[in-house]
């Protein structure tokens, strides 16, 4: 320290030189700048002869200090000291650095005028130092710090204490970079291809399958072809992160491929990441492959401790031909049913027609094979208008339950039946469920987070236009006994035409075939077209949120005035299908407030997925049709929200 206190020392003198020999030539050319030049070199002079002055008894001042806390002996013991340390004051300066900090950290250079900052970074060392130290890095190398005030010097000092653990970051960085995580890929409609000839058939999925390859191999990944439509895939999680930044671009480039070849040909793909072993990898990626599946398929589900991530899903589904899956589940839940004492029926909250329709098409099956049937909904919260009100006055009043009332009915062998949802938090009775021991599931919607787990019977398609087509498939395989009437017909006829907006989205070979099927039983779809009759007061609601919609990046966004207003949701709904016919519109959102929430309805024509976007606000959906709610949110808030959701989804998705 004294010696750095000296390194000045040569430049101060220069100068005084240089001022003499200035003073001494001015007296050949004029004598009053001769006395001019000796006073200013006189002032410098003695200015900086007080200066080294001050900053030498500053110098001798800490030395004191230091000897005053340290003893020659341990002054020598810390210069020694195998753990580089280092002290400075308050403000950061250092004072001192033993020869370990000199080498080990600062690499030999010269620490004078230095700040431990320029070490620490932002770290204020008069702070108590936490229990795990700082982590920091410093000219390539790697530390944890501790800092500690030596309390017994008159002047704040501290003590800084260096720990290197470069190598240990580098292979623990090393350790979590080549974890193993196992991947699942399936191709979505194998079963399809089937239609083709052998060589084309045999062509294509050879493409396909050299495509997967080379995108795992560029990867660094390991594939195997477990069967003819599978494919496991072992790849370590830098290369995971690699492909999870690029969004899967697997994906992209198989669906190009069959495009290439006039073929519809998508992939769904689970991965099982930060899992503690390989089996649990392996069951990760398969519960993702799953999710994937139930989400319409066409994506990546990434399943790791944190929950899931989704990748892809642009792309509507493709419909299934087959209705093999469709028979074995009829048979299975006529067996659950005729086991049963009690069946009880519900949907989701805020019954709508799909959802009702497809609870009183079940419920007549059930009493015409002999077993007390009941529907759970709540009479003033639904939304199914005329229909409710023409089913009690033809003999249903004593079948529907409010939720209370059902919950004192329930017994050991009483079997719950869910449709239109498979969510635990959107049920119509949660406690219902939770009681039941028993439970079906038949939905159409997109699997979500959270769905319902312990189901004995799980009938996911989210191909199916609604779940009254299911149903109607379901009744069809029931046999020539179980035939519902006329009003049941015509109810499920409603739920399919309100799903598919009559016969336009969704709609598949499949759902022509639920309809005639429903048609043969007598439905009369002038009497269903009325069902969907509104008052005057909705009409001219639906017509003012038209006109004051506003066009956002191809999706028109209306926000409703009005606050808890009758028919809001079936209101909302159907302007939000109204300005999908304006030119240039690929999806549409209303923004109502209703029981002191938020809620949205959005709506598309399958350009754009309207369901990962109300994901983004918590909600969920179709492709096409989809919706949410946000609590503690006022309408402009609730609008930016949706915007952002918007931009990250374009983001995401690279849409122009």
């Amino acid at each position: 320290m004294k010696k750095n206190a000296n390194l000045f020392h040569p430049f101060v003198y220069i100068a005084l030189g240089c001022c003499i020999a200035m003073t001494a030539a001015s007296v050949f050319y004029h004598t009053r700048l001769f006395y001019v030049c000796l006073a200013v070199t006189g002032i410098c002079s003695g200015l900086l002869i007080w200066q080294m002055y001050a900053v030498r008894r500053s110098v001798r001042e800490f030395l004191s200090a230091v000897g005053q806390t340290l003893t020659a002996g341990q002054q020598e013991t810390m210069e020694r000291f195998p753990i580089p340390a280092m002290a400075c004051g308050a403000d950061g300066e250092i004072y001192w650095c033993n020869d370990s900090a000199i080498e080990q950290v600062l690499n030999g250079e010269n620490n004078y005028g230095m700040n431990i900052q320029t070490i620490l970074g932002n770290v204020n060392v008069t702070v108590p130092c936490p229990v795990g130290g700082y982590e920091t890095e410093y000219q390539e190398k790697s530390f944890v710090v501790y800092t500690a005030p030596v309390k017994s010097t008159e002047n704040d000092l501290y003590m800084v204490y260096f720990f290197e653990n470069t190598r240990l970051k580098r292979y623990t960085q090393e350790y979590f970079d080549s974890r193993p995580s196992i991947m699942l890929i399936l191709v979505d409609n194998y079963e399809e291809l089937q239609s083709l000839k052998d060589n084309d058939r045999t062509r294509l999925m050879g493409d396909i399958e050299y495509t997967i390859g080379k995108y795992v191999s560029d990867h660094g990944g390991l594939m195997l072809k477990s069967d003819r439509d599978r494919f496991t895939v072992v790849v370590e999680e830098r290369h995971l992160r690699s492909m999870i930044s690029s969004r899967f671009e697997l994906l992209e480039q198989v669906r190009d491929l069959a495009r290439e070849r006039n073929q519809v040909v998508t992939l769904s793909v689970g991965v099982g990441r930060d899992a503690g072993n390989l089996n649990d990898s392996e069951q990760y990626a398969r519960q993702a492959l799953d999710m994937a599946l139930g989400r319409g398929g066409d994506q990546a589900a990434v399943h790791s401790a944190g929950g899931y991530e989704f990748f892809g899903g642009v792309s509507s589904g493709v419909e299934k031909q087959t209705k093999v899956k469709t028979r074995i589940v009829a048979a299975a839940l006529m067996e659950l049913i005729n086991s049963s004492d009690s069946v009880f029926l519900m949907g989701h909250r805020n019954a709508d027609l799909d959802c009702f329709g497809a609870v009183v098409g079940l419920c007549r099956a059930v009493q015409l094979m002999g077993k007390n049937a009941h529907i759970v909904i709540r009479k003033e919260k639904q939304l199914t208008g005329e229909l409710y009100t023409r089913l009690v006055e033809n003999g249903y009043e004593g079948v529907f339950l409010e939720p209370e009332a059902a919950l004192q009915m329930t017994a050991k062998k009483t079997l719950l039946i869910i449709c239109d949802t498979h969510t635990k938090q959107v049920v119509e009775s949660p406690e219902l469920y939770a009681q039941c021991k028993s439970v079906v599931v038949i939905d159409h919607h997109r699997k979500m987070v959270g769905h319902i787990d312990n189901a004995v019977i799980f009938y996911h398609e989210p191909y199916a236009s609604s779940a009254s087509e299911m149903v109607t498939e379901l009744l069809q395989y029931f046999g020539e006994k179980i035939r519902i009437g006329r009003l049941e017909a015509e109810s499920l006829l409603a739920g399919i035409m309100l799903d598919t907006k009559n016969f336009i989205m969704r709609t598949g070979v499949r759902t022509f075939e639920a309809a005639a099927y429903l048609r043969r039983l007598g439905a009369d779809t002038v009497e269903v077209k009325r069902l969907f009759a509104s008052s005057m007061d909705s009409y001219q609601r639906k017509v003012k949120l038209v006109a004051g919609a506003e066009i956002y990046r191809g999706c028109a966004i209306a926000l409703s005035p009005d606050r808890d207003a009758p028919d809001m949701q079936v209101t909302a709904a159907q302007a939000a299908d109204e300005l999908l016919t304006i030119q240039g519109v690929q999806a549409s959102f209303l923004i109502f407030e209703m029981n002191g929430l938020m809620w949205f309805s959005a709506r598309s024509m399958g350009q754009l997925n309207v369901q990962l976007i109300m994901e983004k606000l918590g909600g969920g959906g179709h492709l096409t049709m989809a919706g949410a709610q946000l609590r503690g949110a006022s309408p402009s808030e609730a609008k930016e929200k949706l915007i952002a959701a918007i931009d990250e989804f374009f983001a995401e998705n690279e849409r122009k």
